[in-house]
């Protein structure tokens, strides 16, 4: 048996209809809406804060992000968990996870523009930093509880996600830098 039909499996068991409301809120606050919302509002902050470089990478980031993630679903062509396991209702494919990748973005730039405002060694930064990684740990292990994706789906999503970001970050950092 695999690492993803064995988490399946454990995911099921676990379910009850408290626990699965809390995660499908958990998932919403991850989808593609939630994440543009947030990126816009974001964005918007930055820019009328005078953090331009901040507000492109973020921007830049999620923008290209999102078809990156698309193109590899319809590369990949993964079927997403069978039902009746599978609690949602989608007709994309399942690798990598969207939601995992989209907030693995979103975290690893917000982290970055974090880390370059604060001082070293900042227990607020430190604080933001446990709440970023908890935030797209808790929308990628709802998709799993959901049966949206296999894990393995949501660990590429999570690795994809931030090495895009990172890629993202060194490029914008390289363009500042011959200004």
């Amino acid at each position: 048996m695999s690492i993803d039909t064995t988490t399946l499996d454990g995911v099921v068991e676990l379910r009850e209809p408290a626990l699965t409301a809390v995660v499908t809120a958990v998932t919403h606050t991850g989808g593609t809406v939630a994440v543009a919302v947030v990126t816009t509002a974001l964005t918007m902050l930055m820019l009328r804060a005078g953090r331009r470089d901040d507000a492109l990478l973020l921007s830049a980031t999620i923008l290209t992000g999102w078809p990156l993630m698309s193109l590899l679903k319809l590369q990949f062509g993964r079927e997403r968990p069978p039902q009746p396991a599978r609690l949602v209702e989608l007709t994309t494919h399942s690798f990598p996870s969207g939601h995992a990748m989209m907030t693995a973005m979103l975290a690893t730039v917000l982290a970055v523009v974090i880390a370059r405002q604060s001082p070293p060694g900042s227990r607020r930064a430190l604080v933001a930093y446990c709440a970023l990684g908890a935030y797209t740990l808790a929308v990628g292990l709802s998709r799993v509880y959901l049966a949206a994706h296999w894990l393995t789906d949501v660990v590429a999503g999570w690795l994809l996600g931030s090495l895009w970001a990172l890629l993202w970050v060194g490029l914008i950092t390289r363009v500042r830098a011959r200004l």
